[in-house]
């Protein structure tokens, strides 16, 4: 096929006309069949962190405010799957979720004739990259004010060779001037639409992505690459289920933060907290606070009040106590944790039981006892991790254990209660000033603690926001003051980089 050379219309006429869409429109391309993960169901379908793929990606669009509306591109037959997916998750950007084609192309052809006439932004995005960014999103929205044809792109790591029939090198590219693809690809609907209007009347047509036609059918039209992630991966094969998994783990969420006194009121006041483990540190600063915001505050420890969140009774005492006095229950926090260091060899079996009953059995039991409660008022329940869950540390081997199983056990009844309403969250603050820390480590240089304060701050946060199923940083910003602990507190061990959660 002999190419025209003329530019794309948009190209042709942005010296003259300003571009002024009338929306800007992603379209999530969810037609793959899961082949090559050798799965019984599309890919997009499969659930990483807890939700299905398609939905982590969705929520990326739906939060976006350079985006206005979504179109879902799903696999033959899942279509009413997909939608069901939208209308529980209530993303209300999208307005339409349909079947695509046969291939890539046949696919892009349908959401062009699903978008309909008008200048329009359009975003092609792969269902199965749940990890794009914001950033991302919104420089492939700003850059199409300049360029009509956006990709995304990241700087290729390894050599490329290629190669001939006889599977032997050709040719090295000089990898400086390379780049491995990714989504999204941004277009002017103007561009897109005449790039595949051409493509039409060639019999050898074929591409594997929209660029590419661009690339093709409308050469000399500028294509701008902007920086992509390599966290931006596309789950194609089965280790890329793990990475992905991984990499959602350790994308901690940020807890919105409300600025003004009153809108803490608001949402705290006649409402029931429970911690567990609120004697001292964290739990102990957590209740100030939200008592403060009006909350009825019920703090157990066993050095307070004899409540032992490993045993079931206690801890069934304890709920009990809190809903006769009030009749709801809307938070549940278990701050309580302790560790024993010392190599796991070398621990007695009445050390390691006892860890493993604080640490992980106890929140185990009051996930089961609060739920009844929780389902109620639709509250949540925030558990407490330690940086140690993203490695297993030698000295701390039970610890780190436990502190990953309460992750995972965070992400899973984040999605088992869904159902009811019911929010599931975990904290991870980094090294925190409390009385457990300092009778574990001694006394340490103050700017190298974040304040308990600080840490029960960012918990309050976490509690009146929508987030689930989250595992949520807690860092220590620049010049914070952090307030000592006497080296004579009471209180159990814990790790240089743990939480500073209590046992009470």
């Amino acid at each position: 096929m002999t190419q025209d050379r003329t530019t794309s219309p948009d190209s042709a006429a942005a010296a003259a006309t300003p571009w002024r869409p009338s929306r800007t429109v992603a379209v999530v391309l969810a037609g793959g069949t899961g082949t090559r993960l050798g799965l019984g169901i599309p890919k997009q379908l499969l659930k990483i962190a807890g939700k299905p793929i398609i939905e982590h990606t969705l929520a990326v669009f739906e939060a976006a405010p350079e985006i206005d509306e979504i179109i879902v591109l799903m696999a033959a037959g899942h279509v009413a799957e997909a939608q069901q997916i939208v209308d529980k998750a209530g993303f209300r950007k999208v307005s339409k979720v349909v079947e695509g084609g046969d291939t890539r192309n046949a696919t892009t052809r349908i959401a062009l004739d699903a978008i309909g006439e008008g200048d329009v932004n359009i975003l092609f995005h792969d269902a199965v990259r749940p990890l794009v960014s914001a950033r991302i999103v919104r420089e492939c929205v700003n850059a199409l004010w300049t360029y009509s044809a956006v990709d995304v792109a990241i700087p290729s790591a390894d050599t490329i060779i290629q190669v001939d029939e006889e599977e032997c090198i050709v040719d090295i590219p000089v990898r400086s001037t390379l780049r491995r693809g990714q989504t999204p690809q941004a277009f002017r609907s103007g561009t897109i639409r005449e790039a595949y209007r051409r493509a039409e009347g060639d019999p050898n047509f074929a591409a594997t992505d929209d660029c590419g036609v661009v690339l093709r059918y409308l050469p000399g039209t500028p294509i701008k690459v902007i920086d992509g992630s390599d966290e931006n991966i596309k789950v194609t094969h089965p280790v890329d289920v793990h990475l992905a998994d991984k990499l959602f783990q350790l994308a901690a969420a940020q807890a919105p933060r409300l600025s003004d006194h009153r809108s803490y009121t608001e949402e705290l006041a006649g409402r029931t907290v429970v911690i567990f483990g609120g004697s001292y540190g964290i739990g102990h600063d957590l209740a100030e606070l939200a008592r403060g915001y009006g909350a009825q505050v019920f703090p157990f420890s066993r050095s307070s009040t004899g409540t032992h969140v490993e045993r079931a009774q206690d801890v069934e005492a304890a709920l009990k106590t809190a809903f006769e006095a009030t009749g709801r229950i809307d938070y549940v926090v278990v701050t309580a944790g302790i560790l024993e260091k010392g190599a796991l060899a070398e621990m007695d079996e009445e050390t390691m039981d006892r860890v493993l009953q604080v640490n992980f059995v106890g929140p185990v039991i009051a996930a089961r006892q609060s739920l009844p409660y929780l389902q109620q008022t639709k509250g949540q329940l925030l558990l407490y991790t330690s940086s140690s869950y993203t490695r297993g540390r030698a000295q701390y081997a039970l610890y780190s254990a436990t502190k990953a199983a309460l992750v995972n056990l965070t992400q899973a009844l984040a999605d088992e209660w869904a159902e009811f309403g019911v929010r599931v969250n975990c904290v991870n603050p980094e090294r925190t000033a409390t009385p457990m820390r300092t009778k574990a480590f001694g006394q340490e240089p103050e700017h190298t603690l974040l304040s308990a304060e600080a840490v029960a701050r960012s918990s309050l946060d976490v509690l009146i926001s929508e987030l689930t199923g989250q595992v949520i940083d807690v860092r220590r910003a620049p010049g914070e003051p952090v307030v000592a602990v006497p080296a004579q507190s009471t209180g159990g061990a814990e790790d240089e980089l743990s939480s500073g959660v209590d046992a009470g």
